[in-house]
C-alpha cells in the first residue's frame, strides 16, 4: 500500500493544448495518486479546466503524454476515460430536467432485464449511489427540475460515484452547495480517499482545500508552478503563486462616513427602491426595506431562506406576487424584465447561473455584450455597427474581460472572463439599480476582488446595489448593511461593525444576536 501512494496513479507530462491563439496549457505537469486529495488551484484561465477536459476525454492535447497505472493512455472521448475509470463532476450541470434523479444517474448506462430498463434495480441502485453521495434524503423518483441547485449538484455527484470511478475528478463540484451539503461531500470525499480512490479536487474556497487537501498544484497561464504538501505554504503565498503578483486584501475601503452622516443623509433623500409587504406564495411573507444611491445592500441568511426569490421579484420574473414596489417614491407595477429594465426603472438582475441563465454560450462575445443594449445600439431596428463596437471595446477594457477574439463564442472563455461578460452586458445599459445573485460563485479570487472593486466604484458613482451571497466573508467585506432572511422574512437588520461572522450565523439560525450558534462554523466562510 505504501508503494501505491508513493508511485503516482495517474500521470501527464509535457502536455500542451491551444485554442486558435490562446495558448490554455504550456507543457503541463500532473501526478496523481491513489488514497490522496490533490487539490488544483489557480485563477480562471489558468489551464485548470483544460487538463481536467484532457484528463477526462473532452479535448485532445497537441502534444503530451499520460500515463495511468504504469501505461501509457489517451482518451478520444469521455466514454473511454469513464471506462479506464477516469469520472469528472463538474461545476456545470449535466442534468436532463425533466427525467427523474435515477434516470438521470444511469442515463448512460441503465441497468436491464430481458433487453427493457430494469426500473427496480435502477431505483435501488440510485438509492445505493445518492446514499454513498451523503444524499439518502433525496428521493430517486424526484424529476430534477423540483430540485434546488444545491440538491442537483449532490446529484450530479451521485452519477459519478455510480460509474465506479477509480479517479474521481471535481471541478468546482461545491461551489452551488448549501453548507451542510458540503460537509457531507467533505465526509464523502474522505471515506473515498481511505478506500483507495485517487481524488481531484478544484475549489476557490481555500477553507474546502485545507479540510481536504493532501496534496495541492498551483497552475498559472496554462503553467505548473509548484505542487507542495498541503499546509506547507501559507494561503498569501498560495494566492500569490496562483495570480504571480503580491496579495492585497480582496475588499475595497468603505465609505468613512459618521453614522450621524449616514443617517442624515438617508433621513435626506429618498430611496431609490423601497418594498412593501412584498409577498410570494410561501417563500417570501411581508418583505419590506429600502435601498438608497451609493449604497450596497447584502442579503444574508441560510441557503433556499427567500434571497434568489426577492430578486426574482424585484426584476418582475415571478407572477403572482404581492405588496407594493416603490422607485424614487413612486409606486410602479415590474410586471417583466422588459419593464424592470425600462429607462424610468434602470434595474439589471445579475443572476446565480452564468450559463444557463446568464449567457448565450455558442453565440460571440460581441453577441453577448451586446444582448442586453441592443435597443440602444439601433436605430429603425438596424444595429448601427460602429456604436456597437464602442460600447463592446468599452466594457472589454472597462472590465478587463480576457478574449483573444470578441466574435469567438463566449463559452470559450474561463469562467471568470464569462462572469464578467455577464455584469459587462447589464452595465452598458448604465442601470441605476443592480440586482446581483451569487455572483463570484466559481471564480479565482483575482476575478473576485476586481468584482469587488467595480461594486464599490459603482456604488460610489450613485449604483443602489442589492447583493445576495452565500460568502460571510463577501456579506462583511463588500456591504454597509445586511438584511438577514429566515423562511421568507427579514429577521434582522445589520450595519456597519454589527456584520460579523458571528451575528450573521446567529441571525440565520434565528438566534439572538451575539449567542452563539454550533451550526454551521464561522470558518466556512459560507452562508448558505
Amino acid at each position: 500500500m505504501q508503494q501505491d501512494v508513493e508511485q503516482p496513479f495517474f500521470q501527464m507530462s509535457g502536455v500542451s493544448k491551444s485554442y486558435g491563439g490562446a495558448v490554455a496549457l504550456d507543457h503541463a505537469e500532473l501526478a496523481v495518486r491513489r488514497g490522496r486529495i490533490h487539490a488544483i488551484l489557480g485563477e480562471n484561465g489558468a489551464g485548470k479546466s483544460t487538463l481536467l477536459k484532457v484528463m477526462s476525454g473532452v479535448v485532445q492535447p497537441d502534444e503530451g503524454t499520460m500515463q495511468l497505472d504504469g501505461h501509457e493512455v489517451s482518451f478520444a472521448s469521455p466514454a473511454a476515460a469513464n471506462a479506464a475509470g477516469i469520472v469528472c463532476v463538474y461545476q456545470e450541470l449535466s442534468l436532463i430536467p425533466d427525467l427523474s434523479v435515477a434516470d438521470n444517474i444511469f442515463a448512460s448506462n441503465p441497468p436491464r432485464r430481458f433487453g427493457m430498463i430494469d426500473r427496480r434495480a435502477q431505483r435501488r441502485q440510485a438509492e445505493a449511489a445518492l446514499a454513498r453521495a451523503g444524499a439518502p434524503d433525496i428521493n430517486p423518483l424526484a424529476k430534477i427540475r423540483d430540485l434546488p441547485l444545491s440538491r442537483q449538484q449532490m446529484v450530479e455527484l451521485a452519477k459519478g460515484l455510480a460509474r465506479e470511478p477509480r479517479i474521481l475528478i471535481l471541478d468546482e463540484a461545491t461551489s452551488a452547495l448549501t453548507a451542510a451539503d458540503v460537509a457531507r461531500v467533505i465526509d464523502v470525499l474522505k471515506r473515498l480517499r481511505e478506500e483507495g480512490l485517487a481524488l481531484l479536487f478544484i475549489s476557490h474556497r481555500m477553507h474546502e482545500v485545507k479540510a481536504l487537501a493532501d496534496e495541492c498544484t498551483v497552475y498559472r497561464n496554462g503553467r505548473h508552478v509548484m505542487s507542495f504538501d498541503a499546509g506547507a505554504r501559507t494561503d498569501n503565498e498560495v494566492i500569490e503563486m496562483m495570480i504571480g503578483r503580491t496579495y492585497q486584501h480582496a475588499f475595497p475601503e468603505k465609505p468613512a462616513d459618521k453614522p450621524a452622516d449616514k443617517s442624515e443623509q438617508r433621513n435626506a433623500a429618498a430611496p431609490v427602491l423601497a418594498c412593501r409587504d412584498l409577498a410570494w406564495n410561501d417563500t417570501l411573507q411581508g418583505i419590506s426595506f429600502s435601498l438608497r444611491r451609493g449604497e450596497i445592500l447584502g442579503l444574508g441568511g441560510l441557503d433556499g431562506q427567500g434571497q434568489r426569490e426577492l430578486l426574482l421579484a424585484l426584476f418582475g420574473v415571478l407572477r403572482g406576487c404581492e405588496g407594493k414596489i416603490e422607485i424614487d417614491g413612486k409606486p410602479v407595477s415590474i410586471g417583466s424584465p422588459v419593464a424592470a429594465r425600462a429607462n424610468g426603472i434602470g434595474m439589471a438582475l445579475i443572476p446565480e447561473d452564468r450559463k444557463t441563465e446568464g449567457l448565450m454560450l455558442p453565440m460571440s462575445v460581441r453577441e453577448n455584450l451586446s444582448f442586453a443594449a441592443l435597443d440602444r445600439m439601433s436605430t429603425a431596428g438596424v444595429i448601427d455597427r460602429e456604436r456597437q463596437q464602442s460600447c463592446v471595446d468599452s466594457m472589454m477594457e472597462t472590465l478587463a474581460i480576457k478574449s483573444f477574439d470578441v466574435d469567438a463564442a463566449v463559452g470559450s472563455l474561463s469562467g471568470g472572463n464569462q462572469q464578467k461578460v455577464v455584469i459587462a452586458k447589464w452595465l452598458v445599459r448604465k442601470p441605476r439599480i443592480l440586482l446581483l445573485s451569487d455572483p463570484t460563485r466559481g471564480i479565482d479570487v483575482g476575478t473576485k476582488q476586481e468584482i469587488y472593486q467595480l461594486l464599490r466604484r459603482l456604488a460610489d458613482e450613485g449604483a443602489a446595489i442589492l447583493f445576495y451571497s452565500t460568502d460571510y466573508d463577501e456579506l462583511i467585506g463588500c456591504c454597509d448593511r445586511v438584511l438577514v432572511l429566515y423562511e421568507g422574512r427579514i429577521k434582522k437588520e445589520l450595519v456597519g461593525p454589527a456584520i460579523t461572522e458571528q451575528n450573521l450565523i446567529a441571525s440565520a439560525l434565528d438566534l439572538p444576536v451575539g449567542q452563539t450558534a454550533e451550526q454551521p462554523s464561522p470558518s466556512t466562510g459560507a452562508a448558505s
